[in-house]
């Protein structure tokens, strides 16, 4: 589907206005399909679409503040603005499945028979349809970025076309067999899903956010390019690493001959900082250089007696 990677290279901004849209569209149509069926199965697909909507003016907002230049208040950028995006959806999720459980429950306890399934479950089909393009499309995009806000709207959003077709089974089913509280318990089924979804979504805000190391692959790459240096007068250590949005950083001990110049020394760091920039992208290299003999010695802090 070549429309798919065509949408995917829509910058971040535009590509959650579009977002914003189908949100807006595939309400109108699955509270449509609750209102003519009366489903709870429905109902509940119809809830996480608002929360769809709530969650891509969220990344919106986000997003354009992550894209803000560095400045004197904030010399490393707002990168982690994406975070919040990610974790305000989460949240949202949560919310949006105890709504969904409470009225499941309700009508548990109280079944209703359902009308016009036909109707119903072809317009659920078709806001399926349209998020699962757009999840696509956000997910090659967040990736493509390292947007950590177009992640977390696209794994809602495949969440969201996994609900939806548990809902379409189950009142299908009900329409197969006359079980009308099948109807309730898929609604409950479909908000214990998204629990786990909006859970997840927390957990890899929080990570963020505590300046989680680089991903094993990403520090591969930069071990691979450091053996490009090494010599056995030039050697790396103290590596470490953190992420922040969008931006990597790597932070390094680079020890050289005591005997070489400034000038030498530092031509030499900024080949490797270019090289390790160039390799991982996005990446921020910052490296000490220290002479062959020295080592440098980190303060454990230790609890008070």
């Amino acid at each position: 589907m070549p429309f798919v990677p065509a949408v995917s290279n829509l910058p971040p901004q535009l590509l959650l206005r579009v977002s914003i849209l189908v949100a807006i569209i595939t309400i109108v149509l699955k509270t449509l399909a609750w209102w003519i069926t009366d489903s709870m199965g429905l109902l509940s697909d119809a809830m996480e679409s608002l929360v769809n909507l709530a969650s891509a003016v969220f990344a919106l907002l986000m997003v354009t503040i992550a894209s803000r230049p560095a400045d004197a208040d904030h010399p490393y950028g707002h990168h982690k603005a994406e975070y919040f995006s990610s974790g305000f959806e989460g949240l949202m999720i949560l919310v949006a499945a105890l709504g969904i459980i409470w009225a499941a429950v309700q009508r548990l306890l109280s079944p209703q028979p359902l009308e016009q399934l036909g109707w119903g479950l072809a317009l659920a089909v078709l806001s399926s349809a349209l998020n699962g393009v757009l999840a696509w499309a956000l997910l090659l995009s967040g990736r493509r970025h390292r947007s950590i806000a177009l992640e977390g709207d696209a794994r809602h959003l495949i969440t969201d076309v996994w609900t939806s077709a548990g809902v379409v089974a189950g009142v299908g089913l009900v329409a197969l067999t006359g079980w009308i509280w099948l109807d309730p318990l898929v609604a409950i089924g479909v908000a214990l899903n998204i629990l786990r979804e909006g859970a997840s979504l927390m957990w890899k805000s929080s990570q963020g956010l505590m300046d989680e190391a680089l991903e094993p692959e990403i520090m591969a790459e930069i071990e691979k390019t450091l053996a490009e240096f090494q010599h056995h007068t030039i050697r790396f250590d103290h590596i470490s690493s953190r992420r922040s949005g969008q931006r990597r950083f790597v932070d390094l001990h680079m020890h050289m001959p005591a005997s070489w110049s400034l000038g030498r020394a530092a031509a030499l760091r900024a080949s490797v900082e270019q090289a390790l920039m160039s390799s991982v992208p996005g990446l921020r290299a910052t490296i000490q250089l220290l002479p062959s003999d020295v080592e440098a010695h980190f303060d454990v802090e230790k609890d008070p007696l």
